[in-house]
């Protein structure tokens, strides 16, 4: 078994994008590398080749080591011990395996000893990982918070930290404190610089930080005294070699048990200033959770693929009366819309991670050079779609992976409330994805305004003049009608001038902007492969269909009277 060579719906989305050669070519600098690192690629298709065979090692050892191991690693879980974290035994069984494969360091640069892969093809093994074991794919996805110190931190402490994490030392970001969830304007850890020493002390305490016993952490704390908002926040490096962090306590959680999840202490932690004092809030944690959004996105789409492996499987081999209970149109009916909401869902995803790899590798570039006026449009242009589509991704897939394990319970019946089988953990695990990293809330606070200015509308009547396989042409004239639905609402809505009505409404039109893009996405998917996607296309175009409808319905009955009733609820 191998999750990613037997999952052909991931190979499409790495093999029949137009961008994905451009992504090679920017990532690549044109193959600089060739010359000087033999495994550096030669051409695109060299590239492509070298991503499939990585992927297929990551699917390899998740099918094989790390989805074995799930079920021993949730019932153990992590353990504190004298002020530090021990994983549960099977989690190091994964780790090592990760690290003697070289799965470490993917985005890096080879001159840190990364192997310098695209985001997108990060995102895939990302999807892979947390198929096998989501609460694993968070401590080793963290390895991913390497990029925001690549992008802001000096060439020192690059040549310093980088290839410790290549080499496959952990990683947590710590922005969370007992009073500062969601708004970590409010964050209070003390930074103060020790002259006598020349460096920076942290003290105070985080909490609800992933894998926050990690090696390497990058840190959200007050640099400035006196201040109280955003503008006193910077983000420093710890180092756990130095000493001066303790963990208080392990949070006893509903899921993702693998995953440790820590109460800090710190004191007078030896630190160092990442980037520039009073940025670490406003550009460098914007950076860090925008990358961190996406792999929720794709760890969602992992428990999709997983819900829909368990659901399938068990439905073929139940008999009820006689007969496979898949034969019952009603479990059927469960399991294509699992099938539709992950193929859906997953276009989503790589559709946003594609653009996120072309912004970031021009932005790359222009640390190094000049970039030419064209250059500079093209980033322009995939900055604000990998801006736009991010909330969409993170929101509508963690959402999806919740319904999904759910639906999978219910196709388990009775069975699926025991705890011997794997679609109570999957829905455990699922529960999160909605909440940590920006709420679903929260997703739809950072899509509205592009939801009012136009800008989805725009790239939705560029996705209306893609050319579709003739027998999806009757699909195509609904989907446009939905859209028709969709800005009509978003103009009424408009209209009354009302900001706590467009605030109810938010999440009807973010909901409804996002099914019809995914609509688009499926449309494209299943001319090029109508025997992976056509069938998810159907289900999944009645579903968005009449989820349009309702809201739409919705927002239509709205006056500015009956929000009295929503604000005494």
């Amino acid at each position: 078994m191998n999750f990613y060579s037997d999952n052909k719906e991931i190979q499409f989305e790495l093999e029949n994008s137009t961008l994905m050669p451009r992504i090679v070519e920017l990532k690549e600098r044109n193959f600089a590398d060739r010359d000087e690192y033999p495994e550096a690629p030669q051409d695109v298709a060299d590239a492509l080749d070298s991503y499939g065979r990585v992927l297929d090692v990551v699917g390899d050892i998740t099918a094989n080591i790390v989805a074995p191991n799930a079920e021993e690693v949730d019932a153990e879980g992590p353990h504190h011990e004298n002020g530090r974290v021990r994983y549960a035994s099977k989690t190091y069984e994964n780790l090592e395996a990760m690290k003697q494969a070289g799965l470490n360091g993917m985005t890096m640069p080879r001159r840190y000893q990364g192997l310098n892969l695209p985001v997108t093809v990060y995102t895939a093994a990302n999807e892979i990982v947390s198929t096998g074991d989501a609460g694993f794919e968070n401590i080793w996805s963290l390895q991913d918070c390497i990029e925001t110190l690549y992008c802001f931190g000096s060439e020192e402490q690059r040549q310093k930290y980088i290839p410790r994490v290549c080499a496959g030392e952990t990683m947590s970001m710590d922005l969370t404190e007992p009073d500062a969830g969601s708004d970590l304007q409010s964050v209070m850890l003390k930074a103060t610089y020790d002259e006598e020493n020349q460096c920076w002390r942290l003290n105070g305490s985080k909490r609800f930080i992933t894998n926050g016993d990690s090696d390497i952490h990058l840190v959200l704390a007050r640099s400035e005294a006196g201040t109280r908002d955003g503008r006193g926040l910077s983000m420093f490096i710890y180092d756990k070699r130095d000493g001066g962090v303790d963990v208080r306590r392990i949070e006893n959680k509903l899921g993702i048990h693998g995953s440790p999840t820590c109460e800090l202490v710190y004191k007078n932690a030896k630190c160092e200033l990442c980037g520039d004092r009073k940025l670490g809030l406003i550009k460098y944690v914007m950076s860090l959770m925008n990358g961190a959004r996406l792999g929720i996105a794709a760890q969602s789409v992992g428990l999709s693929q997983a819900a829909w492996n368990e659901a399938l499987a068990y439905a073929r081999d139940r008999k009820q009366f006689g007969k496979a209970i898949i034969e019952f149109p009603a479990v059927a009916e469960m399991l294509s819309n699992i099938k539709a909401r992950l193929d859906a869902g997953r276009a989503l995803l790589y559709q946003t991670a594609r653009y996120v790899d072309i912004y970031k590798a021009l932005e790359d570039i222009s640390r190094e050079r000049k970039l030419t006026p064209e250059e500079r449009q093209e980033l322009k242009q995939y900055s604000r779609l990998a801006d736009a589509f991010t909330p969409l991704a993170k929101g509508m897939n963690s959402e999806y992976a919740n319904q999904n394990g759910y639906d999978c319970i219910q196709v388990h019946g009775g069975s699926g409330f025991m705890l011997e089988y794997a679609c109570q953990r999957i829905y455990r695990d699922a529960r999160i994805t909605s909440i940590y990293e920006g709420t679903t809330q929260l997703q739809t606070v950072a899509a509205i305004r592009y939801i009012t200015n136009g800008f989805y509308a725009g790239v939705i009547a560029e996705m209306e003049q893609a050319q579709v396989a003739s027998q999806y042409e009757g699909l195509l004239s609904r989907v446009k009608e939905m859209a028709v639905r969709l800005n009509a609402c978003v103009a009424a809505v408009r209209e009354t001038e009302n900001q706590e009505l467009l605030d109810l409404c938010a999440r009807h039109l973010y909901e409804m902007t996002a099914e019809v893009i995914m609509c688009h996405l499926l449309l494209s998917n299943a001319s090029k492969a109508p025997e992976l996607f056509e069938k998810s296309l159907q289900v999944y175009v009645n579903m968005a269909e009449a989820d349009v409808e309702k809201h739409a319905t919705w927002i239509g009955r709205q006056r500015v009277d009956l929000l009295d009733a929503y604000r005494q609820a």
